[in-house]
């Protein structure tokens, strides 16, 4: 178990503990999971389940891999390095993937490029310029989304659904970036609203097929509150956080 080795009896008994019900979490949501692709015809193997360990330490991201975890998603640049950091070496943990799911400032850019598989947060055009410049730079491609406000929520960044359409294809262009999906948030607390959303950001990528060629096989979305919602009306991959680590 990597650092986890040295430790206490009291701590060793506690992480068993902790790893248990890691497990058993995990059956949970793969269960809820199946019960929604069941209800909307859609086949499990189409749905990725993403842990969220923005507010866990290396040891958790540890224990959930031994769960069954492989994809784990940061907001922060700085915590990125420490996850990443933290695990090397660690045996345990090999093969694990990383994406970054948060705001990321043009400043910061240079912290994730090469180091994680997907952006989910291209919020603008800006963004995506800046993304594909330094990448190109550096001799890389960024599979990126492109992040889209399809609710309208101030408090949320993205571009508009009307900005997505304008802008996907000159973004698609950009040498250093390839487009691979769409990522939206829902207002919390609605799961009619949740609803709409998740669907307007599947009736949007159906679009943009259709008018860029694009592929576009990932859509990002649904959390730990609305997940079910998300991989119903059409998520190929779900962010979960609280409902994976929180006890």
């Amino acid at each position: 178990m990597g650092a986890l080795a040295d430790t206490t009896a009291g701590q060793l008994e506690a992480q068993d503990a902790y790893l248990a019900f890691l497990v058993e979490r995990r059956a949970h949501i793969v269960e809820r999971v199946e019960e929604a692709c069941a209800r909307a015809g859609r086949s499990v193997d189409e749905i990725e389940l993403m842990a969220v360990s923005k507010t866990v330490g290396v040891d958790e991201v540890e224990l959930a891999w031994q769960a069954g975890w492989r994809l784990f998603g940061e907001n922060r640049p700085q915590e990125l390095t420490r996850k990443l950091a933290g695990i090397s070496g660690r045996p345990g943990v090999e093969g694990a993937t990383f994406d970054m799911i948060g705001n990321l400032q043009t400043n910061k850019i240079n912290q994730v490029i090469g180091r994680i598989r997907y952006v989910h947060s291209v919020a603008s055009p800006h963004l995506a310029r800046a993304i594909a410049k330094r990448s190109e730079g550096k001799g890389l491609v960024t599979r990126a989304l492109l992040e889209v406000n399809v609710s309208g929520e101030e408090s949320k960044s993205g571009m508009s659904p009307d900005e997505a359409r304008r802008e996907a294809a000159d973004i698609a262009a950009l040498a250093g970036l390839e487009v691979v999906g769409l990522m939206t948030m829902a207002p919390a607390g609605d799961a009619d609203v949740a609803r709409r959303t998740f669907s307007g950001l599947r009736e949007l990528a159906e679009q943009l097929r259709s008018e860029t060629g694009l592929a576009l096989p990932v859509l990002s979305c649904g959390m730990s509150d609305d997940f079910r919602e998300a991989v119903e009306e059409g998520s190929t991959l779900v962010r979960l956080g609280r409902t994976v680590f929180d006890q």
